[in-house]
């Protein structure tokens, strides 16, 4: 045996152990959440709310909580990140200030959650006086994906061929218009996919939220912009860590985990179909 197929088995070993590692912690996870919460899953833990001192009832504001910030957080950044996507690919060139702004961008895509979480507080809740709510909730999340809804949007446009873009200045359209009709329409499916793929983080994440959205305890849903809400992340936080009655609550709060990790896990799975759509070369 040479020593080039010897190393490709070590290699190879190598990545495999790795996925095994991997899939062995993930089906350790998902088993102790499970063993642990399936039995509070019903109608009644989904769509009630919680009651005496959140050891009864259900999630049903922390799932809507869930649902508005992040809704929120992708009305406010996709329009944003698209635009600046678009301007760094079809009008910023190759030029220095090009390349430090996208610097920027990867590296902001980095920066930890807390730190966005204090900025929102910073910026939103005290500077502009919006307050703990949804509206400070979801700029701050918007901030938070931001750099990765425009870093997925520059590689989804970066990946339409130049082609596209010459035949249809070559007939007589106008810069906006190739973009809009020849650029656009095949990039929509990366664009997407990347989207969804960082709304999903948006979902899960507790920092940035628990200091600009959410209260402990708030059974009720908002009813607008300017009212603080639950989400499941840190309704998650709460009662693991200051619950005044943890171990009783524990079910609870493991049947809250899984309801999350369906939420993610979904929003994963529709970007999968939307990218397995686009390759098989389906129409948007």
């Amino acid at each position: 045996m040479n020593v080039k197929r010897l190393k490709e088995r070590v290699y190879f070993t190598l990545f495999r152990v790795a996925t095994a590692a991997v899939l062995v912690f993930l089906s350790l996870m998902i088993w102790v959440f499970l063993s642990n919460g399936v039995g509070v899953l019903n109608w009644t833990f989904l769509t009630d709310i919680p009651r005496r001192g959140m050891t009864e009832g259900g999630i049903f504001p922390a799932i809507v909580g869930t649902l508005y910030l992040t809704l929120g957080a992708i009305v406010f950044a996709l329009p944003v990140g698209v635009a600046s996507a678009i301007y760094l690919v079809e009008y910023a060139g190759e030029g220095r200030v090009a390349r430090a702004i996208n610097a920027a961008i990867t590296n902001l895509a980095g920066v930890p959650s807390i730190i966005h979480g204090l900025f929102g507080f910073g910026l939103f809740v005290n500077l502009l006086g919006l307050g703990t709510s949804l509206l400070s909730g979801s700029l701050t999340l918007a901030l938070l994906i931001l750099p990765l809804v425009i870093s997925a949007s520059r590689e989804a446009l970066l990946s339409v061929p130049r082609a596209f873009r010459e035949g249809s200045l070559a007939l007589g359209a106008t810069k906006w218009e190739s973009i809009r009709h020849n650029v656009l329409p095949y990039a929509v499916p990366g664009i997407l996919t990347g989207t969804i793929l960082a709304v999903a983080r948006a979902a899960g994440e507790t920092a940035p939220i628990i200091l600009t959205a959410t209260f402990f305890f708030r059974p009720a849903i908002p009813s607008s912009l300017l009212d603080g809400t639950m989400a499941l992340a840190t309704h998650i936080y709460y009662m693991a860590t200051q619950h005044h009655s943890i171990l009783l609550v524990r079910p609870l709060t493991y049947g809250a985990v899984l309801v999350l990790l369906g939420l993610v896990l979904s929003l994963n799975l529709v970007a999968i179909l939307i990218r397995t759509r686009h390759r098989k070369g389906k129409k948007w």
